[in-house]
């Protein structure tokens, strides 16, 4: 009866099995009728995620069901299938099942659930049956059978209830009335690929979804396109609002600090704690069962060291054995399955909590750079201005302190995991060692503070190091910005010897840095070995009665490592928690820093909310009317357009009456008694002398100052009619801002593109011929990432913003300082005068170009901040005329100083002609410097990708050689055979332990055999020859771990130090075409980014790559001696992980760099968004911005989820491969040890090793992948190396040039042509000419002419390939290049000073006194200003020369060539930037102090060389006319008559 009842029971689930497979087979049929989403990921059936925690549940369950019956069936005389094919039936219906939901799910036909519910109501009856009739037969608790079977009912009735609850719910059956759902938007978007969050249980622990992203990254490159947008849930506008609910909700609940440190974090944690407690959750289950491993261990050394027998159980019930759960657990291999399935869900959750903790701390980041932004856009100017807030400070704050919160995020489980895992550890090694473990345990512990101590030197020390490398870069900065200057005055070694001086500095500080690094390692490895030393040692010793067994000793040793762990990550996060407290009290302070006061958006007192505009923007007329140059000073009154009227209360635009502004609260006004008017829809010119207040002037009516009185009041004819909801002011400030963006992008400035308009705002700018020269024309990015232009061009790019848009109302800021006249003039004609004024739009241009003042409709005159007269010219002639012929006198001194615009060089051409000349190298540059040695052949398309492709899954041997190789022949082998013996020794102290422990069991077993006592045995086995190797071996492996972190840290260093220094060495001695035809942000790069690389990470990644890589090539050579079996298994596991490998270092390459550049754009746009604040709040375009910023963010954001997604998913592919090389190697140990009698000492190391390859493994390719990345820097810097440098060395000795060299200053050019490359044409073509010695030579000439490229050739700065100089009678070419440039002088168009002291600027090399110093001061009209500054000549000057003006910083060239003293003086349009005052006392004194001297003068102003001795008038290269000025005037044909006859 009862094997009938049986047989049923059997019959009834074999049949409910057959029935699910049948059932699944429609499922899979029913995906042809799929929903049309974009990702089969919609998972809407309620009670999902409780589904497939059961059905894993189900599944383990079932496995152990099957292991028991098995194990049952071992016992037995004869064999009983039925105990487990059942089991193994349900087993594969279990995962049919879920597979068939999943298809159903996906497809959204749940009318096919109904197959389920009827599996599940069918196994949950079979199995209460089962479970009915155990108990009817005295079946109980005691046996395991019936607790297992309890459990599937159980399981069975939960998911049978969560299919009748999706019934219930989706009313999909029993019901007239299905419910309709839709997919969420999100998966409605072809551009969200991050499926993390939609995806199901199993894909979501295993990444599966990310397969396919992987593979496709194998076959082309990732960018930004393909990894698409973020779900809507990760956005940082959605993470902000969350957090401004939170902040919200503190300033409620605590209104007198709502921006205090503690609510910042209350508001984080109310925001971004519950993932966080999820996070805590998985790492606390994952570290417990990491414990798994060791008692496992334990379990299967014991059991295989007494043969693996289990206990015949005493129960039989059916004709068959039940078992206990003990008797289960006495065996081997139930152990090493057990022990796999804790190590799959152990990886499982450890990799859940990382990625939890990480997605949560980059949503965190996400937030409050959102949060930041908003407050940069409300922050008052004059936190800016006066230096409380720097845009460094800012970028800081972004760039580092939001990451600082995030890392602490990913690391804030460890706070609360670390406890359990360090008691849970110390707990059970006292369960296995006795006392004995707490004195191992103790060493750890008591060296835990000191590893703090070195962590927080090492964090000093990179402190330190940061602070030289900051200096060090800032002095190479300024070396590469003047390098044109240092080679010119052959400054070079000067300079070299500073950077190299700091780098020094730098060096001691890296030494420091490596030192403790090395102290660091050295612990890590060392601390385990001293533990275990002394454990066992005092165990095998003192301890009497000692269980010396194999399962014991490597148990614990799984258990030491296990403890060590969370010791040395204490220090990191300790240390991150300390930063993270520091970062939220300076985001504490910018958040409670001042706010820009709101009275500017009150102007609606005077604007009727329906009266319109009555000046609206209209398109732009053409007209086709041409005006004066400039109006006739003498006869401005016939010249007045309109009448001016502005009487009447509503005809102004803006009105301030008795203002008083200031920059801070706390100072004094820096505008007083203000009360002005400025007329609607006409010109107003604001003048004034230098820092009078006029740029002030326009910042307060923008809002920008702080407000102490009055009122401004806005005209409501000022709003355009549908434009923004308060008024919009198109501004081109004093200092030109330009985006990171193309030129079409900084002119349109987010406006609708209006061809025409853009046609004439380029041709009123003059762009058209710079827009001509770059290599995409207008759409060519410029600003910080983009091509750099001069101060010129940035200047006409930011009035062409102003004047393109529509506004009704433009301030221009001095928009001419940077121009020249004829540029100036046909800005005012065709821009302010045709396009603005014409349009009846209001105007107000702050200059200093008195010539135009008879354009202007309404004048206000500044003066020491206040109101010195408003009104029109004729009213200011009339009232103030002692103002007004000063006007006129400086008005006519600047008319007979200026030249026609046929003949106008100044700035624009060296602009244009540098600009040109830098495209067309740089496309030279391109093709002759490429970065990768590997060359990829020219073919067709299919096979150039394929190439590519190939080269992108290579690792750079290359770079990897030449930076070991840089380490030299003495430290290459140390590092190689030190990291080898490290390692061997390491190996042979657990064998020798296998060894002891194998001893110490067999000594004991064979008396025991013998019937002898126990303490007979104990006493009777000595340990000391054992120990006593142990303990040299340990000591050995200490000294051998303290070698290989010294070995890796000096090696780094002299790397580090080799580098730089041949970098610096090439760099500086580079030809000038290199620097203009390389951008500087690039060269720098390789001095911060890639040295730092090289510096810090280089070393350590190679240390924990060579560790990794050893340990599991040492593991799976002892688990291959153990059991030579498992090399079988070692194949396919080896080939999955060179695939998985090989595609996540391709993939984890690709979005590291993309990582890397979204992160660029991302602070770029924070940095211009602080230097254009005054501009974006003027245009009213903050809602623009944020939404840039949002943009920006998410890139970021979605790059570094798919960086943290693929390093999750190789993780857990790594862990998982561990996890079968661990089961594998469990199996075939206990089966070589139960049949080909291996001691049990070595299954203990086997399997120790076998849980360390699992714990290894994705290190290993981690860190190939890193080193992958960061070899990229050695092959930049490598690739820099191979840069030609100029040639210094001379024909002529030190002893054959004459001291005084050269004395007399006689030139003599013969037939002499240069150009810029050999790739360029000539500059200069067949130039002859002779200047006698103490003349004085102008030289003159159109765009391009070669005048400057005359001036350069002196230096031989330029390729001279025909002809030559010769100066005093030596041949320039003959001479070292450094004696050449030191015996000439030279001033560039370009002030350029340098931070340090005056004295330094004037004298970097200390040749001259203090007299000779002051005497050159004085002669640049700069004695007095250096007088009043604090220190004299020792006063600082500022990176730059910020500190004094563009004319003083002139002056300090003029100044500076003056005190060289040179016989030869050349002035290269040096006069440009200073006022014409000034410029005629500078053309006297060059006339008097130097009238011994030859002075060659490139002229920008034709009357500066009417005085010369002769004249050159060049044109396309060559000398068109030669002679006396005098001479040339009187002939009538003469080029050089038409250009002075021209301006009169």
């Amino acid at each position: 009866m009862l094997f009938c009842m049986q047989d049923l029971c059997t019959s009834l689930l074999l049949v409910r099995k057959l029935f699910i497979i049948f059932f699944s087979c429609l499922g899979w049929g029913s995906q042809s009728s799929k929903v049309h989403i974009h990702h089969s990921t919609w998972l809407h059936f309620p009670g999902h995620n409780l589904r497939w925690i059961l059905t894993f549940i189900l599944l383990f369950v079932l496995v152990c069901e099957i292991a028991e019956g098995i194990v049952s069936d071992g016992v037995s005389d004869s064999r009983h299938l039925h105990l487990y094919m059942p089991a193994g039936m349900a087993f594969l219906a279990a995962i049919t099942s879920v597979v068939y939901y999943h298809n159903i799910e996906t497809s959204n036909f749940p009318k096919l659930l109904i197959a389920l519910l009827f599996y599940w109501t069918l196994a949950f009856i079979t199995k209460t049956i089962k479970f009915v009739k155990f108990c009817d037969n005295g079946v109980g608790f005691s046996q395991l059978r019936f607790c297992l079977t309890g459990l599937l009912v159980v399981l069975y009735g939960m998911l049978l209830a969560v299919e009748i609850n999706v019934i219930r719910v989706r009313r999909y059956v029993f019901f007239k009335t299905p419910k309709e759902v839709k997919p969420p938007e999100d998966l409605q978007d072809l551009g969200v690929r991050f499926l993390q969050p939609f995806v199901n249980l199993l894909s979501k622990g295993t990444y599966w979804w990310m397969n396919t992203f992987i593979k496709t990254a194998h076959k082309k490159p990732i960018d930004l396109k393909t990894i698409g947008k973020l779900p809507i849930a990760m956005r940082a506008v959605t993470n902000y609002i969350r957090l401004n609910e939170a902040f919200e909700a503190q300033k409620n609940k605590r209104s007198s600090s709502p921006q205090g440190s503690r609510s910042i974090w209350r508001a984080l944690c109310c925001a971004f704690g519950r993932p966080l407690l999820l996070s805590s959750t998985f790492r606390i289950l994952a570290d417990l069962l990491g414990f798994a491993g060791p008692l496992c261990i334990s379990g299967i050394v014991h059991n295989v060291g007494k043969g693996n027998n289990t206990i015949r159980p005493q129960t039989k019930i059916l004709g068959v054995f039940f078992i206990s759960s003990q008797e289960f657990l006495s065996n081997a291999y139930v152990l090493a399955v057990l022990l796999f399935f804790a190590l799959l869900l152990q990886r499982t959750f450890l990799q859940a909590s990382y990625y939890v903790a990480i997605e949560t701390g980059i949503n965190l980041r996400g937030a409050i750079q959102t949060k930041i932004y908003n407050k940069i856009m409300q922050l008052s100017t004059s936190n800016m201005s006066m230096g409380e807030m720097t845009a460094g400070q800012i970028c800081n704050l972004v760039a580092i302190d939001t990451n600082q919160l995030m890392w602490f995020f990913f690391l804030c489980p460890n706070l609360w995991a670390m406890p359990v895992q360090i008691i849970v550890g110390v707990l059970l090694l006292y369960y296995l060692l006795g006392i004995s473990a707490l004195i191992g345990a103790a060493v750890i512990i008591v060296l835990a503070p000191v590893q703090y101590f070195v962590a927080t030197k090492l964090s000093q020390a990179q402190r330190s190091t940061l602070e030289y490398s900051n200096e060090r870069l800032k002095k190479t900065n300024e070396m590469l910005r003047g390098i044109k200057l240092l080679k010119l005055y052959a400054w070079e070694h000067i300079f070299h010897s500073s950077v190299e001086e700091t780098r020094q500095k730098e060096m001691t500080s890296l030494k420091s840095f490596a030192l403790y690094t090395s102290i660091s390692i050295f612990m890590n490895a060392a601390i385990p070995i001293a533990a275990v030393l002394i454990t066992f040692v005092v165990h095998a010793h003192l301890t009497t009665k000692a269980d010396f067994s194999p399962s014991v000793a490597f148990a614990s040793i799984s258990l030491f490592h296990i403890l060590v762990s969370p010791l040395f990550l204490l220090s990191s996060v300790v240390r991150s928690t300390v930063k993270a407290l520091v970062s939220v009290q300076k985001l504490s302070e910018f958040l409670s820093s001042e706010e820009i006061g709101e009275e500017h958006d009150k102007s609606s007192e005077l604007r009727s909310a329906d009266n319109h505009s009555k000046y609206q923007a209209v398109p732009l007329k053409v007209v086709n009317r041409k005006r004066p140059a400039r109006e006739d000073w003498n006869n401005y009154s016939s010249h007045m357009r309109r009448p001016i009227s502005i009487t009447e209360a509503d005809d102004f635009c803006v009105k301030i009456t008795n203002g008083f502004f200031t920059w801070t609260p706390e100072g004094p006004p820096a505008l007083s008694n203000i009360d002005i008017r400025i007329p609607q829809g006409q010109l107003t010119m604001i003048v004034g002398q230098v820092g009078c207040g006029k740029s002030s002037l326009l910042l307060a009516i923008l809002g920008e100052m702080q407000k102490i009185s009055g009122n401004i009041f806005w005209s409501s004819h000022s709003v355009t009619l549908g434009a923004f909801f308060r008024r919009s002011v198109a501004y081109a400030s004093q200092k030109p801002w330009l985006l990171n963006a193309t030129v079409e992008e900084n002119i349109t400035f987010e406006s609708p593109f209006n061809k025409q308009r853009y046609k004439a705002v380029i041709d009123a700018c003059s762009l058209q011929p710079d827009i001509d020269i770059l290599p995409h024309g207008d759409q060519t990015q410029i600003g910080e990432r983009g091509i750099n232009l001069s101060g010129g061009q940035r200047q006409r790019i930011s009035v062409a913003r102003a004047l393109y848009q529509q506004t009704n109302v433009v301030f221009l800021d001095d928009p001419f300082s940077a121009l020249d006249i004829h540029l100036s003039d046909h800005l005012m004609q065709e821009g302010i005068l045709k396009m603005l004024r014409e349009d009846k739009r209001t105007i107000v241009l702050v200059t200093h170009k008195l010539q135009y003042l008879p354009h202007a409709d309404w004048i206000i005159a500044m003066k020491d901040g206040n109101i010195q007269r408003e009104g029109t010219l004729k009213d200011i002639q009339k009232s103030e005329t002692e103002l007004f012929e000063h006007w006129k006198t400086l008005m006519n001194r600047q008319d007979q100083e200026l030249e026609k615009e046929t003949i106008i060089e100044r700035k624009t051409v060296l602009e244009r002609t540098n600009l040109r000349r830098t495209m067309y190298s740089r496309e030279a540059l391109l093709k002759d410097d490429e970065e990768d040695e590997e060359e990829v052949t020219e073919s067709d398309d299919e096979d150039n990708l394929s190439s590519v492709l190939h080269q992108r899954a290579k690792m750079p041997w290359r770079a990897c050689g030449k930076y070991l190789s840089a380490a030299g022949i003495l430290l290459l082998p140390l590092l190689v055979l030190s990291q080898l013996l490290k390692h061997t020794v390491m190996v042979a102290i657990d064998y020798w332990l296998a060894c002891w422990t194998s001893a110490a069991i067999s000594e004991k077993t064979e008396p025991e055999l013998k019937n002898c006592s126990h303490c007979q045995v104990c006493n009777d086995f000595n340990h000391s020859p054992y120990s006593k190797v142990f303990s040299i071996l340990c000591c050995l492996g200490i000294v051998l771990c303290l070698v290989t972190s010294i070995a890796v840290e000096w090696t780094g260093l002299k790397v580090t130090k080799k580098l730089h220094s041949s970098l610096l060495n090439k760099i500086i001695l580079a030809p000038m075409r290199f620097f203009e035809t390389t951008p500087l942000g690039s060269i720098l790069n390789r001095f911060s980014a890639d040295c730092n690389t090289i510096d810090q990470h280089i070393p350590a990644t190679l240390e924990c790559l060579s560790r990794s890589t050893l340990l599991c090539v040492s593991a799976l050579a002892v688990i291959s001696y153990v059991t030579p079996m498992f090399l079988i298994a070692l194949v396919p596991l080896a080939i999955m992980c060179y695939f998985i490998q090989k595609y996540f270092r391709v993939a984890s390459r690709d979005l590291q760099q993309l990582d890397d550049s979204t992160q660029l754009p991302l602070l770029s746009h924070f940095s211009e968004t602080v230097e254009g604040l005054t501009t974006i709040r003027a245009f009213r375009y903050e809602a623009k911005f944020r939404q840039k910023l949002l943009e920006y963010t998410d890139s970021n954001n979605i790059a570094s989820l798919f960086l943290t997604a693929a390093n999750r998913w190789l993780e857990v592919r790594m862990e998982y491969i561990g996890a079968c090389v661990v089961l594998i190697a469990a199996v075939t140990s206990i089966t070589s040890c139960l049949y080909s009698k291996l001691p049990s000492g070595l299954v203990g190391l086997g399997l120790t090793y076998a849980l360390m390859v699992s714990n290894y493994l994705n290190w290993m390719v981690r860190n190939l992948a890193d080193m992958e990345i960061q070899l990229g820097a050695v092959k930049r810097i490598n690739g820099l190396l191979k840069t030609e440098a100029e040639n210094y060395e001379g024909l002529l000795s030190s002893s054959q040039i004459p001291q005084n060299w050269p004395d007399r200053g006689e030139i003599q050019i013969q037939n002499l042509s240069v150009r810029y490359d050999s790739n360029l044409k000539p500059v200069l073509k067949h130039v002859n000419a002779h200047i006698s010695p103490g003349q004085k030579i102008g030289i003159c000439g159109r765009t391009g002419s070669g005048k400057s490229s005359f001036s350069l050739a002196f230096f031989r700065m330029v390729d001279t390939f025909e002809g030559r100089i010769i100066i005093d009678g030596i041949d320039i070419a003959k001479l070292p290049l450094q004696t050449l440039r030191s015996r000439l002088s030279i001033i560039l168009q370009d002030p350029i000073l340098f931070s340090g002291t005056i004295r330094f600027n004037l004298d970097p090399e200390k040749k001259c006194t203090d007299s000779m110093l002051w005497e050159a001061l004085e002669i640049a009209q700069l004695k007095h200003v250096v007088k009043a500054l604090p220190g004299g000549l020792d006063a600082i000057v500022t990176e730059g020369g910020e500190n004094f003006s563009q004319g003083q910083r002139q002056l300090f060239c003029l100044a500076r060539a003056f005190v060289r003293k040179t016989s030869i003086f050349i002035m290269d349009e040096a006069t440009a930037s200073i006022d014409m005052a000034t410029e005629n006392i500078l053309q006297k004194v060059v006339m008097t102090a130097f009238a011994d001297r030859t002075v060659v003068t490139i002229a920008h102003r034709v009357h500066t060389i009417l005085n010369a001795d002769l004249v050159i008038v060049m044109k396309r290269g060559v000398i068109l006319e030669y002679d006396k000025p005098e001479v040339l005037l009187e002939q009538e044909d003469s080029v050089f008559a038409s250009f002075v006859q021209a301006d009169k």
